[in-house]
């Protein structure tokens, strides 16, 4: 992976960074955290998760199609058998979304409806988030796409796990084991970041002038999905802020 450490990595390490840096994750980690506010987060997050999340596959499919128009026989033909394993990944967000709010109801007030979450209006960072998959496997260097996946499943296995902590730590057992899709992909991105990092390599191996555009794709992702969480954060902060004056 000599290449990848060489010609790739440098170019991520600013977005990486943000994994410790950006305010709104550290805000997230912090011990003082209030729980009904980390609790609407996680409700805010996997109701709209989906919109980010539903197209993975169809992403990954294409891909493969552009990289074996472009001659990447080889690695086209994985990324498309690649694709079969994150069809559906979405309805776990949508499940995971349906069980917050049903412990909210039981809860919390106010009472919160699955379908008005899920029919919310995109935030620009999800719409850029779509807009940066479908640019990058359209245009000239689609193996980009192969570095959004690795940088996506980096935040996952960096952050993933330290959430995964502190909402055992400040909403029980209970609530942590209703998060399936982040429980799942802080395991599995371990295997998939093996295997995109594989690809990624191959990549560049062919074509080293390219790695940097590839990190830099990936950086974007990185940094277009930390704010998302953030206006996830943001969004939740604002909405209990009635209820923080009232009482």
């Amino acid at each position: 992976m000599e290449l990848l450490k060489k010609l790739y990595e440098p170019y991520t390490l600013l977005a990486r960074s943000r994994l410790e840096s950006d305010s709104s994750l550290r805000r997230l980690l912090d011990s003082s955290i209030k729980p009904v506010v980390l609790e609407r987060f996680l409700i805010e997050w996997m109701s709209r998760a989906a919109y980010m999340t539903e197209p993975v596959d169809g992403w990954i499919r294409r891909t493969g199609r552009r990289c074996i128009e472009q001659g990447m026989e080889r690695l086209g033909e994985q990324l498309i058998s690649h694709a079969k394993s994150e069809t559906g990944h979405h309805l776990m967000t949508i499940d995971d979304a349906r069980a917050l709010v049903e412990h909210w109801n039981v809860r919390r007030s106010p009472r919160l409806e699955l379908e008005e979450l899920l029919a919310q209006t995109p935030t620009e960072s999800m719409k850029e988030y779509r807009q940066l998959h479908d640019e990058t496997i359209e245009g000239p260097y689609p193996v980009g796409q192969i570095a959004i996946e690795r940088e996506i499943g980096f935040l996952a296995v960096q952050f993933g796990p330290r959430l995964m902590q502190q909402v055992e730590t400040v909403l029980g057992k209970e609530v942590a084991d209703k998060l399936s899709f982040l429980n799942e992909h802080v395991v599995v991105d371990v295997g998939h970041t093996m295997l995109n990092e594989k690809m990624l390599q191959d990549a560049i191996t062919r074509s080293p002038e390219q790695g940097r555009i590839y990190a830099e794709a990936g950086a974007r992702a990185m940094n277009t999905y930390i704010r998302f969480l953030g206006d996830c954060l943001h969004i939740a902060e604002d909405l209990l802020a009635p209820l923080r004056a009232v009482a």
